[in-house]
């Protein structure tokens, strides 16, 4: 893929990323948090110039709809969940495994500013937020199957 069609498809990923956020603003904010959006983090194993972009993406959508505090923090959730994602696939486990930084990363990472930032004890948000991304992970996994299957 050339320069052109990568960064193309990087400001894609991150423009549908900042617009799923939008659009789900209503329960990716909520008490249990679903980020669908976070999902896209899966596109980081097939397309590791993503994991940059991918970063980005969720710090502007914080600061977009949340504090600075939780966008310079979503960035780095973002690129170490994103980055994960690619050692996962470049240790060549299996794609099942891309579940689990999906879920962990944010659901445990996330509630560390967040519980300071709410004033809400740690791990009643580490509870909700691994709900939420119980449910990110397994799409994240479904989506590097459908990618994979256009890979070839």
């Amino acid at each position: 893929m050339s320069k052109t069609k990568k960064l193309t498809f990087s400001a894609i990923i991150m423009a549908i990323y900042i617009i799923l956020m939008y659009l789900t603003q209503s329960f990716a904010f909520g008490q249990i948090q679903v980020r669908i959006a976070t999902a896209l983090y899966a596109l980081a194993a097939p397309f590791p110039f993503l994991i940059l972009p991918l970063g980005l993406a969720n710090g502007l959508s914080n600061l977009f709809l949340s504090t600075p505090i939780d966008a310079i923090c979503g960035f780095a959730i973002g690129l170490i969940t994103s980055y994960t994602v690619h050692f996962i696939r470049k240790s060549k486990l299996s794609d099942y495994f891309i579940f689990l930084p999906i879920c962990l990363i944010v659901g445990l990472g996330v509630p560390i500013w967040l519980s300071i930032m709410l004033n809400i004890p740690y791990w009643f948000l580490a509870l909700n937020l691994l709900i939420g991304q119980a449910i990110c992970g397994i799409i994240g996994v479904f989506l590097l199957k459908v990618v994979k299957k256009f890979e070839k």
